[in-house]
């Protein structure tokens, strides 16, 4: 009985630690990120391989904001979904490189 007890607040604490707070900053953040992105594309003025570059950057910090924050990619136990995600990155990259090769050969 004393181990259910421990159980049932061990998991109280861990909602009290994480509150909506977080959620709010990275929402936050992500529509920071977002209107950066609008604007710098909008300024109209600015090279266009650095447009590229900028925004490949922020669409790679926002899926880190994403995958952490609202899938818990960061909490423990998610190695299995980490490792398929990884897996299918892996293989849409080797796809475009050999899609690449393929075409420039």
């Amino acid at each position: 009985m004393a181990s259910n007890h421990s159980a049932a607040e061990e998991r109280t604490k861990r909602h009290k630690v994480e509150g909506p707070q977080k959620h709010i900053i990275a929402f936050i953040f992500s529509i920071l990120l977002t209107l950066v992105a609008f604007a710098t594309v909008a300024a109209g003025e600015v090279n266009e391989t650095f447009i590229y570059i900028l925004i490949v950057g922020m669409a790679i910090l926002q899926v880190f904001i994403q995958m952490s924050f609202w899938m818990h990619m960061k909490d423990r136990g998610h190695l299995f979904p980490i490792v398929g995600i990884l897996f299918g990155v892996f293989v849409v990259l080797t796809m475009v490189v050999m899609a690449l090769y393929w075409t420039w050969w």
